[in-house]
């Protein structure tokens, strides 16, 4: 069972989805909500540039999913599980 959901986490939307019996959470509303960056895949970019650990594990900590928006298509969007937090 596939459930696509959005939680609000001061204020702001975080999109969330079950896959494989385990929520998942897009990176870049997460790093939204947190930093009140409105440019979170730039902010994403520079943090990993300053972090060389968190750049070389960031594929095996984040992955990619297909997910239903809002809008009529698609989109792939970073998500990455909670239990790997």
């Amino acid at each position: 069972m596939e459930s696509t959901k959005i939680v609000v986490f001061k204020g702001k939307n975080i999109r969330k989805t079950i896959f494989k019996n385990e929520w998942w959470f897009s990176v870049g509303d997460v790093v939204e909500a947190l930093t009140d960056t409105i440019n979170s895949t730039d902010y994403i970019k520079k943090m990993r540039k300053r972090d060389s650990e968190l750049s070389k594990g960031w594929g095996q900590i984040v992955h990619t999913l297909l997910i239903k928006s809002a809008l009529p298509l698609q989109h792939v969007q970073y998500r990455i599980e909670l239990t790997t937090i």
